[in-house]
């Protein structure tokens, strides 16, 4: 069932690609918007907006490619799905390897589309998710005086209370102390969630 959050915008210069593209998207209950060129599409861009593009390479004025390079220089997580035409097939590589997630050739086939299309979305419901957790982590983790994350770190690294009270030059009493408040504040219900939201902060 389609997620009435998630939007698929459509890229493309061509009056007749977009109004047939729209038709196609609807009918299976995505909901879409469409632009004329890639000027008008970043001059409406809000990176908060789930969804997924789909993007025409060859368009006059500012290009699909050079499209995919402005977004990828305002960090958008938003995933794009390239269509060229005949002989695009070099300038679909450079898209992808600027992180477009699939590329179709024109005509395409509408089923090829639709599924490539409900893999993005879900592929960006995903990647939202992540980044919404670990804002949640970081803001969490800001709350840790200096040596609580100093403990939090020794402990992720497996360290026991007495080796991390050895190399800090506290007690283990302190430290017990200390970890117990990592936990509170941090909010992991086990060692292995405070590990694992370390490992969210590292990338």
């Amino acid at each position: 069932m389609a997620d009435p959050e998630q939007t698929v915008f459509v890229v493309d210069d061509d009056d007749e690609v977009r109004d047939s593209l729209s038709v196609l998207l609807e009918s299976v209950g995505l909901t879409v918007e469409s632009f004329g060129s890639a000027q008008q599409f970043l001059d409406a861009y809000d990176p908060e907006r789930s969804g997924c593009l789909i993007l025409d390479i060859r368009m006059p004025g500012m290009s699909g490619i050079e499209l995919q390079g402005r977004l990828n220089e305002k960090r958008a997580i938003l995933p794009v799905i390239v269509i060229t035409g005949h002989g695009d097939v070099s300038l679909a590589v450079q898209a992808m390897k600027g992180g477009a997630v699939d590329f179709l050739q024109k005509p395409f086939d509408e089923q090829a589309l639709l599924d490539r299309v409900h893999q993005a979305l879900a592929d960006d419901a995903r990647r939202r998710s992540e980044l919404v957790e670990r804002r949640g982590v970081l803001d969490r983790l800001a709350t840790l005086t200096p040596r609580e994350r100093e403990v939090m770190e020794l402990i992720v690294d497996g360290k026991a209370n007495k080796n991390v009270a050895a190399e800090l030059g506290v007690s283990q009493r302190t430290v017990e102390i200390h970890r117990a408040r990592v936990m509170e504040k941090t909010e992991a219900g086990s060692l292995a969630h405070l590990v694992r939201m370390a490992l969210l902060t590292d990338d």
